[in-house]
């Protein structure tokens, strides 16, 4: 899911913790924006939540419920490596 040539450590660097990283993983691939993108609005000097990131992205996508739906897919994925 990460984008070509990326490890997980360049991916997650930045963000606030592995589950917003997850969660932003799955909205890349969801709505096929691109993780660079979304990662510097999450992560740059002026962050932004991941529901308003996809919004200023992906303005005619249900922000809060995408949000919402990459956050479940984040949070499975992260207690299944740790079971």
């Amino acid at each position: 899911m990460l984008p070509n040539g990326m490890t997980s450590q360049q991916a997650c660097s930045g963000f606030k913790n592995l589950g917003q990283c997850v969660a932003a993983i799955h909205v890349s691939n969801n709505l096929k924006i691109p993780f660079d993108d979304l990662k510097a609005k999450m992560t740059g000097d002026n962050t932004e939540s991941l529901g308003k990131s996809i919004y200023e992205l992906k303005p005619d996508a249900d922000a809060k419920t995408e949000a919402a739906k990459a956050t479940k897919q984040a949070k499975k994925n992260i207690s299944e490596t740790q079971s």
